[in-house]
């Protein structure tokens, strides 16, 4: 079966209803049938409880507790790098920007403008330049972290679609990264700025920001943005930056001839955060 047929369901699938649904659930405090849900859930996806900083099942009130579970300190050492891997997940793309677009599956590319909202004097501060897709699995720790020391000077929540992100919809839907709901962060750094992009999808029930809190819900269809001035919002390396709920995708742009991926760094690689993601160019 074709990528492009096997997502064609997604295009009939009520994706907004079922993810208001799966938010309710998520955030309910159900006793016994949470618990059991979540035994289920860790053994259906494999998910290694003995690195969580609670490993009893018993322990989470809600699915939403159990998603954005913390882990033990020391569960992920952070490479002696410039840049470190934000996430827990897999590298579905990485590389260059080709002047203003961003390869997101064989066959299929978005533009950096369409990724920010359409804002087309940031995205050309990234002409050029380079990104990196990453994909957190239903397995996964689903807390994002800093790739490099970074304060905060935007954030846009862009409304949008809510496909799924697994690899076979990034083969089979057109621009999806820029077609589905996502929240764009810019930050400055030592390094020069750069976008760390949370990007939601189906049953995705919320994303959310340290300095914000929950960005979604609400969802009132239109752009909306915040600034933030100089010393608002600072964060260093490797120090957690937002969360989601079950599992989506990051996507990364840095400036023209600011780095230089390690060369392990490939298409469908598993990745850790903390683990080292580039050097300087």
């Amino acid at each position: 079966m074709s990528d492009r047929l096997a997502v064609l369901p997604q295009y009939l699938l009520p994706k907004q209803a079922l993810t208001s649904l799966a938010g309710r659930v998520a955030r309910a405090q159900a006793g016994g049938w949470t618990t059991g849900a979540i035994r289920r859930f860790v053994a259906r996806y494999g998910v290694d409880m003995a690195e969580a900083a609670e490993p009893d099942i018993a322990r989470y009130a809600s699915f939403n507790e159990f998603f954005t579970r913390a882990l033990k300190p020391g569960a992920r050492p952070l490479a002696d790098a410039p840049w470190l891997c934000p996430v827990d997940g897999a590298i579905s793309q990485c590389g260059a920007i080709a002047r203003d677009r961003i390869l997101q599956a064989k066959g299929h590319d978005y533009t950096t403008a369409a990724l920010v909202g359409g804002d087309v004097a940031l995205a050309a501060r990234f002409e050029d330049g380079a990104f990196a897709t990453l994909y957190l699995s239903p397995r996964d720790y689903h807390r994002i972290h800093m790739p490099c020391d970074g304060e905060l000077t935007r954030m846009i929540h862009v409304p949008g679609a809510l496909f799924s992100v697994n690899p076979t919809t990034a083969r089979g839907v057109p621009g999806l990264f820029a077609r589905n709901e996502r929240v764009v962060c810019v930050f400055e750094s030592p390094h020069g700025p750069f976008v760390l992009a949370l990007v939601g999808a189906t049953i995705v029930g919320s994303m959310a920001t340290v300095w914000h809190g929950v960005v979604n819900p609400p969802r009132p269809g239109t752009l909306r943005e915040w600034t933030y001035g100089p010393g608002t919002v600072r964060l260093q390396r490797g120090e957690e930056m937002g969360r989601f709920l079950l599992g989506s995708t990051v996507v990364l742009l840095f400036p023209k001839a600011t780095l230089r991926f390690v060369p392990d760094w490939a298409a469908g690689r598993p990745i850790r955060m903390g683990e080292a993601m580039a050097v300087q160019a």
